[in-house]
C-alpha cells in the first residue's frame, strides 16, 4: 500500500456480459486484503464506469470480460477516460480474453491483463504498481 492510504479500486462488468461471479469474488477477496472496493455490478457502459470512477475518486479501474466484447468496449472506455480528462486512472482487465489480444489492449493504454489469475497475484500487482490517487496517482 502507499503512504497516502488505502487503494480505492472500482470493479465493473461492461456490456451485456451476465456472468459476474468472478468479479464478485475478486471484489470480496480484495476487500479482505485491505483494499477499498467499489463494485458496480453488471451491464455498465464505458461512460458509466468512467463517471463512477471520477465521482468515487478511484485509484484504479478493473473491468471483467467474459463476453468477447473486450476490444471494442475497452477502446470506448479509454476514449471516455481521455474525454473526461481522467486518463491518469489506470485500467486493468480480467476474465476470458484471447492471449493474442493482449498487445492491442496494452496499446490502448491498459496497464495489465489478467487471465485466470489468483487474487493474490492481482492484489500483489495493485500493491506494487498503483499509487493512491489522492496524491499523484501512477501505475507502471
Amino acid at each position: 500500500m502507499t503512504s497516502q492510504g488505502t487503494l480505492r479500486i472500482l470493479i465493473a462488468k461492461a456490456g451485456l456480459d451476465g456472468h459476474d461471479r468472478g468479479a464478485k469474488v475478486l471484489a470480496s477477496l480484495l476487500r479482505e486484503a485491505g483494499f477499498e472496493v467499489i463494485y458496480l455490478g453488471m451491464y455498465n457502459t464505458p461512460e458509466m464506469i468512467v463517471n463512477s470512477a471520477v465521482q468515487e475518486d478511484a485509484d484504479l479501474i478493473g473491468v471483467s470480460f467474459l463476453s468477447g466484447e473486450h476490444l471494442s468496449l475497452t477502446a470506448k472506455l479509454m476514449a471516455e477516460l481521455r474525454r473526461q480528462g481522467a486518463e491518469d486512472i489506470p485500467v486493468i482487465l480480467g476474465g476470458i480474453m484471447p492471449p493474442e489480444d493482449t498487445e492491442a489492449l496494452l496499446a490502448m493504454g491498459v496497464k495489465k491483463v489478467f487471465r485466470g489469475a489468483l487474487v493474490g497475484e492481482v492484489a500483489g500487482y495493485l500493491k506494487e504498481h498503483v499509487t493512491a490517487r489522492r496524491g499523484n496517482r501512477t501505475a507502471e
